[in-house]
């Protein structure tokens, strides 16, 4: 992201400490699927929200500040846009071979937290 040529960026990143910093508005396109399908449809960039959780999550895991701060953000757009958790990814599911983040473990420890705050759904 700290490279230019690299065109990538998120709608959201959240930091160790649960800080959001939002790069690109909702209805702005992020470049942070890169070449992707998901349910079918290719470019996800065009209709998938990019949220990054900052640091390495192979390295360290993410913080409970991150957790919580995702899923205030989430909250305001849940109900509005009528997600469910069929359309909670991350880079492994929608870029396979080419991206593998989060860590696996981590993925599910969010989802989990997702599952609980949102249900099943």
């Amino acid at each position: 992201m700290l490279t230019p040529a690299s065109e990538v960026s998120y709608h959201l990143v959240i930091d160790a400490d649960g800080t959001r910093c939002t790069l690109v508005d909702d209805v702005g396109i992020a470049w942070h699927a890169g070449t992707s399908n998901f349910q079918g449809r290719s470019r996800c960039n065009d209709f998938l929200l990019g949220c990054a959780f900052a640091g390495d999550t192979y390295l360290t895991p993410l913080t409970e500040a991150q957790m919580k701060s995702a899923l205030e953000w989430l909250d305001e757009r849940w109900s509005r846009h009528g997600w469910s958790l069929a359309r909670m990814i991350d880079h492994r599911q929608i870029s396979p071979e080419r991206k593998n983040d989060l860590n696996p473990i981590e993925w599910e420890r969010w989802r989990e937290r997702m599952v609980r705050r949102f249900g099943v759904t």
